[in-house]
């Protein structure tokens, strides 16, 4: 069986996030091939709190919108936008 290398990804965090996990930005080590969707399914185990938020939220990777099948590869930088309410 062949293994996979992990990545280091960073992970930037703003409004709600950053409130709710206490860092602008963390770093993660993931198996690869990870995708934005099992990045987000990690940050709500490692993070509770976040998680009502992630069903709302857009992704960007590398400052492009990413949907959540995108793959991730080494040095990536996931931010999350959190859902905004209006009025």
């Amino acid at each position: 069986m062949i293994a996979h290398p992990n990545v280091t990804i960073t992970v930037l965090l703003f409004a709600m996030y950053r409130e709710r996990v206490s860092e602008n930005c963390l770093r993660l080590t993931v198996e690869h091939p990870a995708t934005v969707f099992s990045v987000l399914q990690q940050l709500q185990v490692e993070h509770p709190d976040i998680g009502p938020l992630v069903e709302h939220t857009l992704v960007a990777v590398n400052q492009e919108y990413a949907e959540g099948d995108q793959i991730l590869s080494e040095g990536d930088e996931l931010a999350l936008i959190p859902p905004v309410s209006g009025g």
